[in-house]
C-alpha cells in the first residue's frame, strides 16, 4: 500500500535557525501518526511545511503520489489535505454556520447541506448553536467548530495542530473522543500532539520528536509503554 503522506529529508529554516533537521517519515491510509514532543521541537513547522505555509530547503513532500513542493497552499487544501490549525483560528464573527461553509470552499454547492448534516451529526454541540457567532462560544466548541470545517473540504489527510491546547480535562476527553470515531470511520488523521498520552492512545503509530530531528518512532501501543517515553513525556 502506497502511503498518502511521505515526507523525505525535509529541513526548515527560520532565518538562520534550523527549526527542522533532515526529517523523514510516512503516513498510510486510514491511519492516526502522531507527532509527539516538548515545546519547540518542530512539530506544528512540519505541519506548516506540508501544507505549503513553509518551505523545505532540501527532500521532497507527496501527498497521493504527487509532489507537493511547490504547490501554493491554497491548491494544497483543493488536492484533499485539511489542516486545523494550533489556536483554532475560527472566524470570530461569523456565524457557526458560516465558518462551516467557508470550509466547503472548495466543494461543489450541490453537496453543502449534506455536508452541513454530516458535521453537525459528528459535533451535536455546533447545531444547537449554528447561529451563534463563533467568537461567542467556549474553547472546545471553537477547537469542534475548527475540526468540523476542515471536515467539510472532505479532506482525504486531516491535520490537527495542538487540538487539546489550553481546553479543560473533559473537553479534550471529548476532543479524542472525536477523533477516534473519526479514525474508525476511516479518516486518515496527523496530529500534532503535545498530551502524548492521549495523542498516543488513538494513534497507530508515532514519531517522537525533540530539537527538529526524530529520535524515536513505533507503534502508539509501544511508545505508551516505552520507559523513556514515559518518564520525558507521560510523567512517568
Amino acid at each position: 500500500m502506497e502511503p498518502i503522506l511521505k515526507v523525505e529529508n525535509i529541513n526548515v529554516y527560520y532565518g538562520a535557525i534550523h527549526a527542522i533537521k533532515g526529517i523523514s517519515f510516512h503516513v498510510d491510509p486510514g491511519e492516526v501518526v502522531t507527532l509527539i514532543g516538548a515545546n519547540g521541537a518542530g512539530k506544528s513547522t512540519t505541519l506548516n511545511t506540508i501544507s505549503g505555509l513553509l518551505r523545505s530547503k532540501t527532500g521532497s513532500i507527496e501527498f497521493m503520489g504527487k509532489s507537493l513542493n511547490k504547490t501554493p497552499a491554497h491548491k494544497i487544501v483543493s488536492q484533499g489535505l485539511a489542516l486545523v490549525p494550533e489556536g483554532r483560528r475560527v472566524f470570530l464573527q461569523m456565524t457557526v454556520q458560516e465558518n462551516l461553509e467557508m470550509g466547503a470552499f472548495t466543494q461543489k454547492n450541490s453537496g453543502v447541506a449534506a455536508d452541513l448534516e454530516m458535521v453537525y451529526a459528528q459535533f451535536p454541540r455546533l447545531k444547537e448553536r449554528y447561529k451563534q457567532t463563533a467568537g461567542t462560544l467556549s474553547g472546545g466548541e471553537q477547537q469542534m467548530l475548527a475540526m468540523g470545517r476542515a471536515l467539510m473540504s472532505h479532506p482525504k489527510l486531516l491535520m490537527l495542530d495542538e487540538p487539546s491546547m489550553g481546553l479543560a480535562p473533559i473537553l479534550v476527553e471529548q476532543i479524542f473522543d472525536i477523533i477516534q470515531s473519526l479514525h474508525d470511520a476511516g479518516t486518515t488523521i496527523l496530529l500534532v500532539e503535545q498530551n502524548a498520552q492521549a495523542a498516543l492512545s488513538v494513534a497507530d503509530r508515532g514519531y517522537v520528536l525533540e530539537t527538529g530531528k526524530i529520535v524515536t518512532t513505533g507503534s502508539g501501543k509501544e511508545l505508551l509503554s516505552s520507559p523513556e517515553i514515559k518518564k520525558a513525556y507521560l510523567g512517568g
